[in-house]
């Protein structure tokens, strides 16, 4: 193995948690691969909600004027529907920033943060699955990638897994260390596609709930609106698992759905994934391994902080492995996973304990009902639990 394939840090990944600590550490002076195994631009199942909070990452990772320039639609509220079409909105403007959110696809936001990525001297490799752990014992030392029939080896200080909900890199190091994940049945589906056609309100993401679940329409670029919804497998299974009969039959018993989506057309192929569990996993799984994005945790959708919380992970675990590079010449693994827990806790715990609460009311109807028509009556208590989900520096 020549020095070339050595690595300060190793990252699996190319989705926003990813590159954004690639593009953090990179900036810093080390030495960074990231690797993907699609090959870009690519869909992606996501809300395609960028919250006005993202562009202060976008600035710091110098890709907020190619953010802007992509073509993408501003979104100045999102708007909660009941059932029965009560509604509730929430103003962007609550969040810190005058230009609003953006919709914007992932295809179009994944393409320009890797491009930056590799403009700042990371390495990138597209199309290139991780096909296994490197061990050092029970030290994580990087990993093994396939493109085709060669298997390349590429060893790092510091590996971290940014592969999402999948977590392939954990899932692989149980299988090292002889623990097989356990396989629950998943109690939700995602779909997601774009479609044509649509009636949703200009400058809105609109979130719509039903029994079992809930789904959010809003516009992106190229005059198509992105619609990303979850329901329960067993819903799902009752349509024959097909995503267009979910849609009929279920997303469309809410009032306000139905009449946004009566003349829309598909425009993509529907992408699908099964969601196991919400909320934190397991930070630090092994030494040398660091999660980030939903590979460490993952929050509800409808909080339209997903992304915020992908570049904020990101930046957090670069962050800590750039103090410890500035403080000693000898990378201490066991430090920067202290740093990284501490700084982890502080920004996120919170916000996960209070979107657990609200999905309880997310996903049972009359609770839903009951928590719009509440929030509704006060401006002041809607905005204190809309910001209970983001960073403590915008209350």
């Amino acid at each position: 193995m020549s020095e070339d394939d050595i690595y300060d840090v190793a990252v699996a990944g190319g989705g926003p948690s990813g590159t954004s600590a690639a593009i953090h550490l990179a900036l810093q002076g080390a030495r960074v691969l990231l690797a993907e195994q699609k090959q870009f631009p690519r869909p992606k199942l996501c809300g395609e909600f960028i919250s006005p909070e993202c562009m202060r990452h976008f600035k710091r990772l110098g890709v907020a004027e190619q953010m802007l320039s992509a073509g993408g639609v501003t979104l100045n509220e999102t708007v909660f529907y009941s059932r029965a079409g009560h509604k509730v909105k929430v103003p962007s403007q609550w969040f810190g920033s005058d230009t609003g959110a953006l919709g914007l696809s992932r295809a179009e936001m994944d393409q320009r943060l890797l491009e930056r990525a590799k403009s700042v001297g990371v390495i990138v490799i597209e199309d290139a699955p991780v096909s296994d752990l490197i061990m050092d014992r029970t030290r994580v030392s990087g990993f093994r990638l396939k493109r085709g029939d060669r298997v390349s080896e590429h060893r790092a200080q510091i590996t971290i897994d940014a592969t999402g909900r999948a977590r392939s890199l954990v899932r692989k190091l149980e299988r090292h260390n002889g623990s097989s994940h356990s396989v629950n049945r998943s109690r939700f589906i995602a779909f997601k596609a774009h479609l044509e056609n649509t009636r949703v309100a200009d400058g809105a993401c609109e979130i719509y709930f039903y029994p079992g679940g809930y789904g959010g329409l809003s516009r992106v670029e190229g005059g198509v609106s992105n619609l990303c919804f979850i329901a329960s497998a067993k819903e799902v299974r009752r349509c024959g698992s097909d995503p267009e009969r979910v849609v009929r039959q279920l997303v469309m018993t809410n009032a306000r759905a139905a009449y946004a989506l009566a003349q829309a057309q598909t425009r993509t192929e529907w992408l699908s994934v099964t969601l196991e569990k919400y909320g934190r996993h397991t930070l630090v799984p092994a030494e040398g391994m660091l999660t980030v994005g939903d590979a460490a945790a993952f929050i509800d959708p409808f909080t339209g902080s997903g992304m915020l919380m992908a570049l904020e992970s990101g930046a957090a675990a670069a962050q800590a492995i750039i103090e410890q590079r500035e403080r000693a010449q000898e990378i201490s693994f066991r430090d920067v996973a202290r740093e990284y827990r501490a700084r982890y806790s502080e920004q996120f715990d919170s916000r996960l304990r209070v979107s657990g609460l609200l999905r309880r009311a997310a996903f049972v109807p009359r609770l839903a009902e009951a928590a719009i028509l509440c929030f509704g009556i006060s401006s002041r208590l809607r905005r204190r639990v809309a910001r209970a989900t983001r960073p403590a520096q915008v209350l």
